[in-house]
């Protein structure tokens, strides 16, 4: 009898997962069907760092496309990126309704500010690199052109349009999700793997492996890869801190049994 009923109870929550994903789904694909109707928006609003950064240098600035189905396939990219970018908070619902009716009240009172947090860190992540890193790496891009004065032959950018745009969207998830740093660090804190004494001893370590993670998650240029290593270092003292938070209520709550 135990036993029918374990697998019934397995079967529902496969059922009602399985429910969730579909609803993600169906919402992630209304979604994409929109953005692909304002998708001329979409494209104006990530190629705004670049027409700002080249504007008034007296250039005839553009850009190209270099297939026949690049400039399709650039706008389909774009809708996706935007449906997906929307359809996150919706996501991260849909999981909050799966587990919460498993876990207790201290439990649920814990997991909700993650909830909360995650797609504000990851939005802060898209506008550094929307509006301060990008525009400083096209101008430091664009540093490298020349009249030609030496060479009689000028070297002067005519940037791919989906080059650019996937650069743009690449960058954007990077920080994004790089920005998630301490919610993990918190949320190991809570399990106990890490503590603050040992996210203290370890900075050394931990400083090298945000530089080798913005080199590899960046292009190869240092004001991505600074600009990158430079909020993900404050996120770890930031990290640091809220470990600290967590082990002083994890004291007090133990200090009262």
């Amino acid at each position: 009898m135990s036993k029918n009923k374990s697998e019934g109870g397995f079967i529902s929550h496969l059922t009602e997962l399985r429910q969730r994903l579909i609803y993600s789904f169906i919402c992630l694909a209304a979604l994409f069907v929109i953005s692909y109707f304002f998708s001329d928006y979409i494209y104006g609003f990530l190629v705004e760092p670049y027409s700002k950064a080249v504007e008034g240098d007296n250039v005839d600035r553009r850009l190209i496309f270099t297939a026949l189905q690049e400039t399709f396939l650039t706008y389909l990219k774009v809708s996706f990126f935007a449906a997906f970018f929307v359809t996150c908070p919706f996501i991260l619902i849909q999981i909050w309704k799966f587990i919460a009716p498993g876990l207790y009240e201290h439990e649920k009172s814990a997991i909700v500010p993650y909830l909360i947090i995650t797609p504000i860190l990851f939005l802060l992540g898209g506008m550094l690199v929307y509006y301060l890193v990008m525009p400083l790496a096209i101008k430091f891009f664009l540093s490298f052109e020349s009249t030609g004065a030496i060479t009689n032959l000028p070297i002067q950018l005519e940037a791919k349009v989906n080059e650019y745009l996937s650069l743009v969207m690449k960058l954007i998830f990077a920080f994004g999700l790089s920005f998630q740093l301490p919610v993990v660090l918190s949320l190991l804190a809570r399990i106990g793997v890490v503590d603050s004494q040992y996210l203290k001893e370890r900075r050394k370590y931990f400083v090298v492996i945000i530089f080798a993670a913005a080199a590899i998650l960046t292009p190869p240029d240092p004001i991505t890869q600074i600009g990158l290593a430079i909020p993900l270092l404050i996120l770890y003292e930031l990290s640091i801190l809220s470990v600290k938070i967590i082990e002083k209520k994890v004291e007090e709550k133990n200090a009262q049994y």
